[in-house]
């Protein structure tokens, strides 16, 4: 039974899943298309989704070419369509997924293709032909899109989700060094944290579920895990202690996995490609899409924006809300959450977000430099609280600082 809580003492779990997970098999192909596009066209226009289950792969979307001639860009969506099939085997291979009996074979699964080009009336908004923005970028779609950060973790990202992924990358180097050389590919992770206040003081239990071949031990299994990957990522935290909990592969068995053990579908982990629950979510998937669509480019946008505010001392956490209309390039809202852990009034944080930052779409884009291919590394193991990424600066805190004094 478990003790009773201290006041204002609460558990809060969030999870990761490796690389090798059907979906996020998929996120990684769609992105790897949209790489290939934008590697084409820095202004290509991209919506790919992937489906994957036992022995076969599916891509389908939309395609629009912005540069050059009409024949230029016919001649583009082609290509695309030629190198589709083997961008998807190429990630499913890369992953591991080359046999029947890790759950997939990229070198023999029936693949199909169902791209075709971007609708022209979507794309009329877009690239500034819409009746609200003439001449101006607009939003991709409607809809609203979060960011969040803390100071739990030196990235500002949750504690939770942070050491989800910590756990799945140290897996993800082990297998792919053969280290442990009877890892497979799908596998996926969760630590519950408890919180005193925003306040991580222990974690009380880690989960790690880990497909492996048939012939390893139960004990094995555990042995290896506990002390190859849980201890090393976790222990230098400083907050595991006698009581934390390890539920490793507790079904005792974890042959049968990726695509054949479970279908998988682009969009489907956003919370893991996010905050692990612990920041709002407005909905929208960010893998296939180009930079033009405000699910993707926004969200990043209001990362950056709530991590330069906790980079700044101006709160201890902060979560930004920016929301859009299609096809109009000044946002409708743009909205600043401290939750009381602000260093100064909220009035003047969000009067100098306003002042720093440009949160229309071309703004964004050119703030962020985001027309270029760099999203396959983000679909697999979060899309936040890695500094390889442009979003993840803190280059404006200085900035928001002085404003606020």
């Amino acid at each position: 039974m478990k003790t009773i809580l201290p006041k204002n003492h609460y558990l809060f779990t969030s999870e990761s899943v490796g690389e090798g997970h059907p979906d996020k098999l998929c996120d990684q192909i769609s992105d790897a298309i949209l790489d290939r596009c934008l590697e084409l066209d820095p202004a290509a226009h991209v919506a790919c989704e992937t489906f994957s289950t036992t022995n076969f792969i599916l891509v389908g979307g939309e395609i629009g070419f912005q540069t050059g001639s009409k024949e230029e860009q016919e001649a583009n969506v082609k290509k695309i369509m030629a190198e589709a099939e083997t961008i998807a085997r190429n990630v499913a291979i890369r992953i591991g997924y080359t046999s029947d009996d890790v759950g997939l074979d990229g070198y023999k699964c029936e693949f199909m293709n169902r791209l075709h080009a971007q609708s022209s009336d979507i794309n009329q908004g877009v690239v500034g032909e819409g009746v609200e923005n003439k001449g101006e970028q607009g939003a991709g779609d409607q809809g609203m899109m979060f960011g969040f950060a803390c100071n739990e973790t030196p990235e500002l990202m949750p504690a939770t989700v942070y050491y989800s992924h910590q756990l799945l990358l140290k897996a993800h180097e082990l297998r792919h060094e053969g280290k442990i050389s009877w890892l497979r590919p799908d596998a996926k992770s969760q630590v519950t944290i408890q919180y005193d206040g925003h306040k991580p003081v222990r974690i009380d239990a880690v989960v790690i579920s880990h497909q492996h071949d048939p012939e390893v031990s139960y004990e094995t299994i555990r042995e290896t895990i506990l002390n190859e990957i849980i201890k090393p990522v976790l222990e230098p935290t400083g907050l595991l202690d006698e009581n934390t909990e390890y539920h490793i592969n507790p079904t005792g068995r974890f042959v049968t996995g990726g695509p054949d053990g479970d279908s998988g579908l682009t969009g489907r982990k956003i919370i893991v490609d996010t905050y692990g629950g612990m920041g709002r979510h407005g909905g929208g998937a960010f893998s296939g899409k180009d930079p033009s669509k405000v699910d993707r480019s926004a969200a990043y946008m209001a990362r950056y924006i709530a991590k330069n505010i906790v980079a700044a001392g101006l709160a201890d956490r902060a979560e930004v809300e920016l929301a859009y209309a299609i096809g109009v390039a000044k946002p409708v809202s743009i909205m600043v959450e401290t939750f009381g852990t602000e260093k100064v009034a909220k009035e003047l944080i969000s009067a100098a977000v306003d002042k720093v930052f440009d949160c229309r779409p071309a703004g964004i884009v050119s703030t962020l430099q985001l027309k270029r291919p760099i999203y396959g590394k983000t679909a697999s193991y979060g899309h936040f609280g890695r500094p390889e990424f442009p979003w993840e600066k803190t280059d404006k805190a200085d900035s928001l600082k002085s404003l606020c004094k």
